[in-house]
Protein backbone atom coordinates (compact mmCIF):
# COMPACT_ATOMS: atom_id res chain seq x y z
CA UNK A 1 0.00 0.00 0.00
CA UNK A 2 1.15 3.50 -1.08
CA UNK A 3 0.20 6.62 0.61
CA UNK A 4 -0.07 10.47 0.00
CA UNK A 5 -0.41 12.78 3.26
CA UNK A 6 -1.35 16.26 2.84
CA UNK A 7 -2.56 19.12 5.21
CA UNK A 8 -4.45 22.33 5.86
CA UNK A 9 -4.38 25.08 7.83
CA UNK A 10 -7.16 27.19 9.57
CA UNK A 11 -5.59 29.57 12.16
CA UNK A 12 -3.70 27.90 14.78
CA UNK A 13 -5.54 24.15 13.62
CA UNK A 14 -4.09 21.93 10.78
CA UNK A 15 -6.38 19.15 9.09
CA UNK A 16 -4.38 16.61 7.78
CA UNK A 17 -5.06 13.76 4.87
CA UNK A 18 -3.71 10.46 4.15
CA UNK A 19 -4.78 9.02 0.89
CA UNK A 20 -3.98 5.24 0.66
CA UNK A 21 -3.50 3.18 -2.87
CA UNK A 22 -3.05 0.26 -4.02
CA UNK A 23 -0.22 0.77 -7.12
CA UNK A 24 1.44 3.41 -8.75
CA UNK A 25 -0.72 4.06 -11.56
CA UNK A 26 -4.05 3.51 -9.16
CA UNK A 27 -6.77 6.07 -10.20
CA UNK A 28 -8.80 5.54 -7.35
CA UNK A 29 -8.14 5.40 -3.02
CA UNK A 30 -8.59 2.03 -1.31
CA UNK A 31 -8.81 4.12 2.17
CA UNK A 32 -8.83 7.61 3.41
CA UNK A 33 -8.12 9.25 6.78
CA UNK A 34 -8.26 12.96 8.20
CA UNK A 35 -7.50 14.31 11.60
CA UNK A 36 -8.07 17.71 12.87
CA UNK A 37 -4.71 18.85 15.05
CA UNK A 38 -5.57 22.16 17.30
CA UNK A 39 -2.53 23.81 18.65
CA UNK A 40 -0.06 23.73 15.50
CA UNK A 41 2.88 26.04 15.77
CA UNK A 42 2.77 28.77 13.53
CA UNK A 43 4.85 29.06 10.02
CA UNK A 44 8.66 29.19 10.62
CA UNK A 45 11.12 29.14 7.35
CA UNK A 46 13.36 26.48 7.56
CA UNK A 47 11.21 24.99 10.01
CA UNK A 48 7.96 24.54 8.22
CA UNK A 49 8.66 20.40 9.84
CA UNK A 50 7.56 22.08 13.16
CA UNK A 51 4.33 22.60 11.86
CA UNK A 52 2.95 19.93 9.54
CA UNK A 53 4.85 17.27 11.46
CA UNK A 54 2.62 16.26 14.27
CA UNK A 55 -0.64 16.20 12.40
CA UNK A 56 0.62 13.79 10.11
CA UNK A 57 2.29 11.37 12.70
CA UNK A 58 -1.17 11.26 14.13
CA UNK A 59 -2.95 10.33 10.33
CA UNK A 60 -0.55 7.92 10.01
CA UNK A 61 -1.03 6.22 13.24
CA UNK A 62 -4.91 5.49 12.16
CA UNK A 63 -3.07 3.51 9.25
CA UNK A 64 -3.58 -0.25 9.60
CA UNK A 65 -1.59 -1.46 6.68
CA UNK A 66 1.84 -1.63 6.48
CA UNK A 67 3.34 1.06 3.75
CA UNK A 68 5.54 0.54 1.04
CA UNK A 69 6.24 3.99 0.47
CA UNK A 70 4.89 7.47 1.92
CA UNK A 71 4.74 10.59 -0.80
CA UNK A 72 4.37 14.37 1.12
CA UNK A 73 3.58 17.71 -0.62
CA UNK A 74 7.10 19.05 0.40
CA UNK A 75 11.02 18.55 0.08
CA UNK A 76 12.30 15.74 1.67
CA UNK A 77 15.58 17.67 1.53
CA UNK A 78 16.08 21.43 1.71
CA UNK A 79 19.66 21.21 0.31
CA UNK A 80 22.52 18.45 1.02
CA UNK A 81 22.52 17.68 4.07
CA UNK A 82 19.71 19.50 5.45
CA UNK A 83 16.57 17.82 5.87
CA UNK A 84 13.17 19.01 5.17
CA UNK A 85 9.64 17.69 6.28
CA UNK A 86 10.16 14.34 4.47
CA UNK A 87 13.11 13.85 6.16
CA UNK A 88 12.07 14.74 9.82
CA UNK A 89 8.95 12.08 9.01
CA UNK A 90 11.02 9.70 7.45
CA UNK A 91 13.58 9.95 10.92
CA UNK A 92 10.30 9.79 13.24
CA UNK A 93 9.18 6.52 11.43
CA UNK A 94 12.42 5.03 12.39
CA UNK A 95 13.59 4.81 8.75
CA UNK A 96 11.00 2.03 8.71
CA UNK A 97 9.05 3.38 5.65
CA UNK A 98 10.48 5.11 2.44
CA UNK A 99 9.49 8.82 2.18
CA UNK A 100 8.78 10.88 -1.92
CA UNK A 101 8.98 13.92 -1.37
CA UNK A 102 6.89 15.87 -4.46
CA UNK A 103 7.29 19.44 -4.39
CA UNK A 104 5.11 21.69 -6.79
CA UNK A 105 7.30 24.56 -6.02
CA UNK A 106 11.06 25.60 -6.72
CA UNK A 107 13.14 26.32 -3.53
CA UNK A 108 16.48 26.67 -4.76
CA UNK A 109 18.80 25.22 -2.52
CA UNK A 110 17.09 21.83 -2.76
CA UNK A 111 18.21 22.21 -6.61
CA UNK A 112 20.96 20.23 -5.93
CA UNK A 113 19.83 17.11 -4.46
CA UNK A 114 16.16 17.07 -6.17
CA UNK A 115 15.65 16.01 -9.78
CA UNK A 116 13.10 18.08 -11.80
CA UNK A 117 9.88 16.04 -12.71
CA UNK A 118 8.28 16.82 -15.76
CA UNK A 119 5.01 15.53 -16.40
CA UNK A 120 2.39 14.91 -19.23
CA UNK A 121 4.11 18.08 -21.18
CA UNK A 122 3.93 20.33 -18.36
CA UNK A 123 6.55 23.63 -18.29
CA UNK A 124 7.01 23.51 -14.68
CA UNK A 125 8.64 20.55 -12.83
CA UNK A 126 7.69 18.49 -10.07
CA UNK A 127 10.71 18.53 -7.55
CA UNK A 128 11.49 15.14 -6.62
CA UNK A 129 13.65 14.30 -3.21
CA UNK A 130 13.76 10.91 -1.20
CA UNK A 131 14.52 9.22 1.88
CA UNK A 132 14.68 5.45 2.10
CA UNK A 133 14.63 5.18 -1.55
CA UNK A 134 16.65 5.45 -4.87
CA UNK A 135 15.71 8.92 -6.36
CA UNK A 136 15.54 7.03 -10.05
CA UNK A 137 13.31 5.17 -8.85
CA UNK A 138 11.57 7.06 -7.02
CA UNK A 139 10.85 10.11 -10.38
CA UNK A 140 9.92 7.09 -12.45
CA UNK A 141 7.56 5.82 -9.89
CA UNK A 142 5.71 9.68 -9.51
CA UNK A 143 5.77 9.77 -13.46
CA UNK A 144 3.69 6.58 -13.87
CA UNK A 145 1.32 7.99 -11.66
CA UNK A 146 -2.35 8.34 -12.75
CA UNK A 147 -3.63 11.90 -14.04
CA UNK A 148 -3.37 13.94 -16.89
CA UNK A 149 -1.92 16.54 -15.80
CA UNK A 150 1.02 17.74 -13.89
CA UNK A 151 0.30 16.75 -10.40
CA UNK A 152 -0.80 12.78 -10.04
CA UNK A 153 -4.36 12.06 -8.95
CA UNK A 154 -3.36 10.57 -5.66
CA UNK A 155 -1.75 13.80 -4.73
CA UNK A 156 -4.65 15.94 -6.06
CA UNK A 157 -7.21 13.84 -3.59
CA UNK A 158 -4.95 14.20 -0.78
CA UNK A 159 -4.91 17.84 -1.63
CA UNK A 160 -8.75 18.50 -1.65
CA UNK A 161 -9.66 16.29 1.14
CA UNK A 162 -7.18 17.51 3.60
CA UNK A 163 -9.11 21.31 2.66
CA UNK A 164 -12.79 19.74 3.07
CA UNK A 165 -13.40 20.42 6.66
CA UNK A 166 -15.90 19.26 9.06
CA UNK A 167 -16.58 15.85 7.05
CA UNK A 168 -15.69 12.26 7.67
CA UNK A 169 -13.01 10.52 5.45
CA UNK A 170 -14.60 9.31 2.62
Amino acid sequence: MLAVLDADYRDNCAQCACICFAEWESAEAVESYCVVVDGVEPYQPGAFFKRELPGLLKVLAGVKVPLEAILVDAYVWLAPNRGGLGWHLYEALEHQVPVIGVAKTRYRPAEAVAIPLYRRGSQNPLWITTAGIDIEDAVMMVSSMHGNSRIPTMLKLADTRCRIWGEPPA
